[in-house]
């Protein structure tokens, strides 16, 4: 609570002065008033309450020098001789004593009081803003936030000006370039000792701040500099040095997480290139080995083979080298899109067109013609890569070719703002219990038929999440799968435009 007049740097104002010569005028003129009603002593009890008034309100020194004046006042104006400063009663004299030791006590103690009343709000105020601070930085996702957060704790703290920065990995100094060059100092030096410089502290004392690291050494992650920084004002100086703690760690829980992240991508791309070389040992090896000994045979026994017997091997080694071209162009592709680093080349495709071409290179191998497309006219355009689109639809058309035997639909819509592809089959159905993984890579689930590595799927979800859009699966009634690709509508290309 600030002392009514006080200064800022705590000496009595012109306003505090005029505050005491009129609680000492009122106590006269109340006095003067009532002398003829009561004793001596009851205008003592004015003086002192005067006393008291200025005590409760006014700083030390002047509620001292009002309690020297009251005594003086009450000497001169009441009691006798009057009008003089003598003192012809022993028993006055004594009375006038104890009125000034009795004020200077009760200035003392009200100064007391108020001083711990107004130290008791402060450390309120302060544990108010430590509650509020471990709030926001517990919601800060980000350097930036943790900055944001950390500023404004500061300034409402400190008169100020006070600064955060924050370090890099190498302990420099992040974004200083704006401060001046004693406070980028100060900063880099307690960075680099890892304590608290400035007043009060042994360590240049003669600084006008405090400089503070965020963190202990080894860990230090910013640093902050906070004004006014007084020697005396330790209770201040443990404030800041609690903020910062909180800062810093906040700062060092976000390099965990961000490194724990960093940690568990490398595993899943470990874990993603053990099971590529366990697919290729499992899955490769067998085509493989089809196609040497069928080349072998055709090689060395090829006069003694009849034609329909070295057409049977030479369909062998096609059928199976088309598998392995399969499966290595799948898990090529499921891997560069796994990649952070991959772009897609999008532009503006017709899904007529990009269905056309996958129908025509797919119906090679559906000699019943089991594929039934009904693409309507006037589709709006996407913005995608039309080859990632084509091994979608690809992938999902020979699955159904393969794990189905009736009719298969593929149909094209619009509903919404999306652009729906959907491939039906009439097959077995994929169980409710896998159809949570059925997208994973490698898994194939338990249901008997054609072999495969289990990359087509996951390879479709990966296309479609790429283009920002979702591939589902869900049961048909009466038998069968069907899988739906959606893509989001943008905005058309030359939308809007007169001819």
């Amino acid at each position: 609570m600030n002392t009514l007049g006080t200064s800022q740097s705590g000496s009595p104002s012109a306003r505090s002065w005029l505050a005491v010569v009129l609680l000492l005028a009122a106590a006269t003129a109340v006095g003067l008033l009532l002398d003829s009603y009561v004793t001596l002593t009851s205008l003592a009890m004015v003086y002192v309450l005067a006393v008291v008034i200025a005590a409760y309100r006014l700083g030390w020194i002047e509620s001292t020098v009002c309690a020297v004046g009251a005594v003086t006042a009450l000497n001169f104006f009441f009691i006798p001789p009057r009008w003089t400063f003598e003192v012809d009663n022993r028993e006055n004299l004594i009375a006038l004593a104890t009125m000034l030791v009795l004020a200077l006590v009760i200035s003392r103690l009200a100064t007391g009081l108020r001083r711990e009343t107004a130290l008791a709000r402060l450390n309120e105020e302060r544990a108010r803003q430590l509650q509020a601070l471990a709030a926001a930085l517990a919601r800060a996702n980000s350097r930036e936030e943790v900055l944001t957060v950390g500023r404004a704790t500061l300034d409402a703290a400190f008169a100020g000006p006070c600064f955060l920065v924050l370090t890099t990995a190498d302990n420099e100094l992040e974004h200083a370039e704006g401060l001046d060059a004693s406070v980028r100092d100060g900063m880099r030096q307690c960075v680099a000792d890892a304590a608290l410089l400035g007043p009060g502290t042994g360590r240049w004392p003669g600084l006008n701040a405090w400089y503070l690291p965020l963190g202990e050494k080894g860990r230090v992650t910013g640093a902050a500099c906070v004004q006014p920084a007084l020697a005396r004002d330790e209770d201040g100086r443990q404030h800041a040095q609690a903020l910062c703690s909180l800062l810093a760690q906040a700062v060092w829980r976000l390099r965990l997480t961000a490194s724990m992240l960093a940690a568990q991508g490398e595993a899943q791309q470990q874990q993603l290139q053990s099971t590529f070389l366990a697919a290729i040992s499992h899955d490769l090896r067998t085509p493989l080995a089809a196609i040497v000994g069928a080349a072998s045979s055709l090689q060395t026994q090829r006069d003694k083979l009849s034609p329909a017997e070295q057409d049977r091997l030479l369909g062998s080694i096609a059928g199976e080298a088309a598998y392995l071209s399969a499966v290595t162009e799948n898990t090529l592709q499921l891997v560069r899109l796994g990649s952070s680093a991959q772009e897609l080349r999008r532009d503006w495709e017709s899904m007529e067109e990009i269905v056309g071409a996958v129908l025509a290179r797919v119906r090679q191998r559906d000699p019943g013609r089991r594929i039934r497309s009904r693409v309507p006219e006037g589709l709006p355009l996407v913005k995608a890569d039309p080859v990632l689109l084509a091994q979608l639809l690809g992938n999902l058309l020979d699955n159904a070719l393969k794990y189905s035997e009736g009719a298969i639909d593929l149909t094209v819509s619009v509903e919404g703002r999306e652009l729906v592809v959907s491939v039906k089959d009439r097959g077995a159905g994929i169980p409710d219990a896998e159809q949570a993984t059925v997208f994973e890579p490698y898994a194939r689930g338990d249901q008997a038929g054609p072999r495969g590595a289990g990359l087509g799927l996951a390879v479709c979800r990966a296309i479609a999440q790429a283009h920002g859009g979702r591939l589902t699966l869900r049961r048909r009634q009466g038998g069968g799968s069907s899988f739906s690709l959606a893509l989001p509508i943008e905005v058309q290309p030359f939308q809007g435009e007169g001819p």
